[in-house]
């Protein structure tokens, strides 16, 4: 690979992959890039700090003729989403705001009051931010940076799934154009009880279609998959091919020991009934990957 190709010729998962390489880290990093969070150790050693960033771009993750109050909750609910799979409770936020002269007033004000009521939705400050000014006609871009905590324990990773364990989602797939993507709320309470009972072996969540991200927890985990995409639940009148590869579903990806299997997913039914929890394969030896998964979201391609 040569530093004259193109984005799109590199992909977003090569480009991160050259980007992160030899990143100096403080001595309170325990996990680094990699993962849907950052992980810092404390003083305390019965929390750990979560830090995740996440931003949106018009004409990427939104048009302009979208309500701004829903960009808004979005714009925040996609940070605690990341928070949710790593098994945390989001805490404090700060906003960045990139807009061009020529926005009109309402369109920031209305952003923001998507931005409280998720705030609020989820117990989390606000604690400041940043604005900037763009060359007119530019799309606006909104930049969240977001801590949270975890109690050791209950703290979940991508890279620590084994084969034998079960693949399993939360929700249905697919269909998020048809409004999930704005209007989706973070699986939060369900990640906490999932991060208490569980807990899985491996999460994350799914932001970029399950073609894309199953493949990326198997990768960090150093494991293949045996799919049943029959088995996917899926949103009315999708296909598998949009569960597989339409993202923004903000559903939980996990895995779980095959002996914790019957018992926890009993319980999630009592737990939340109108969720489901649902198996859809099992992680494998690394040489396996079937069926063969492409598609999903890529920035640059």
């Amino acid at each position: 690979m040569s530093p004259s190709d193109s984005l799109a010729a590199t992909g977003e998962d090569q480009l991160v992959s050259l980007l992160t390489q030899n990143l100096p880290q403080s001595a309170r990093t325990l996990h680094g890039p990699g993962d849907d969070c950052a992980v810092l150790q404390n003083h305390d050693s019965s929390s750990l700090t979560l830090f995740k960033t996440d931003c949106l771009v018009a004409g990427i993750h939104f048009t302009m003729d979208t309500d701004p109050a829903r960009v808004g909750a979005k714009a925040l609910n996609r940070t605690i989403s990341d928070i949710a799979a790593m098994g945390g409770q989001p805490s404090e936020a700060l906003v960045t705001l990139a807009l061009p002269p020529d926005l009109p007033l309402s369109w920031p004000l209305g952003l923001y009051k998507g931005l409280r009521n998720a705030a609020r939705r989820s117990h989390t400050g606000i604690a400041g931010g940043e604005t900037s000014s763009l060359p007119k006609g530019a799309p606006p871009v909104i930049s969240i940076a977001l801590l949270g905590s975890v109690a050791p324990p209950h703290l979940v990773l991508r890279s620590t799934g084994q084969p034998s364990h079960i693949i399993a989602v939360t929700g249905r797939l697919g269909g998020s154009l048809a409004g999930h993507h704005l209007d989706f709320k973070p699986r939060l309470a369900e990640a906490q009880w999932l991060a208490a009972h569980g807990p899985p072996s491996a999460m994350m969540d799914l932001s970029d279609g399950l073609a894309k991200d199953l493949p990326r927890l198997a990768a960090a985990s150093r494991t293949g998959w045996h799919l049943l995409p029959d088995s996917i639940r899926r949103h009315r009148r999708c296909s598998i091919h949009q569960a597989l590869s339409d993202g923004e579903d903000y559903e939980l990806l996990a895995t779980f020991p095959p002996d914790l299997w019957p018992d926890l997913s009993a319980a999630w039914r009592l737990q939340f009934p109108k969720v489901p929890l649902t198996a859809i394969g099992t992680l494998t030896n690394p040489d396996i990957k079937s069926p063969p998964l492409s598609g999903g979201w890529d920035h640059f391609s």
